[in-house]
């Protein structure tokens, strides 16, 4: 059921027929990812360790789950047509 929600949701995403509210949503999402992308990668430059490679543990936790999060609850307490 949820499956399907999402499989129609993003086959409305790929043909571009996606309201104004949804596309907002999208895009500050993936603003989000790219930003705290960036972030990560510039803090793992600028650190005084030796390793200076991206730390994708924190790009996930602080990048990705909070930008996915919103959709999941939207998607768990959406209320049935």
């Amino acid at each position: 059921m949820i499956l399907e929600t999402i499989k129609n949701f993003i086959i409305t995403f790929f043909k571009g027929e996606l309201d104004l509210q949804s596309k907002i949503a999208v895009t500050v999402s993936l603003v989000w990812i790219i930003f705290i992308g960036y972030l990560t990668w510039w803090n793992g430059l600028k650190s005084f360790a030796v390793d200076k490679s991206f730390r994708w543990d924190e790009w996930f936790w602080f990048g990705i789950l909070p930008a996915v999060a919103p959709y999941l609850f939207y998607f768990l307490w959406k209320k049935k047509d």
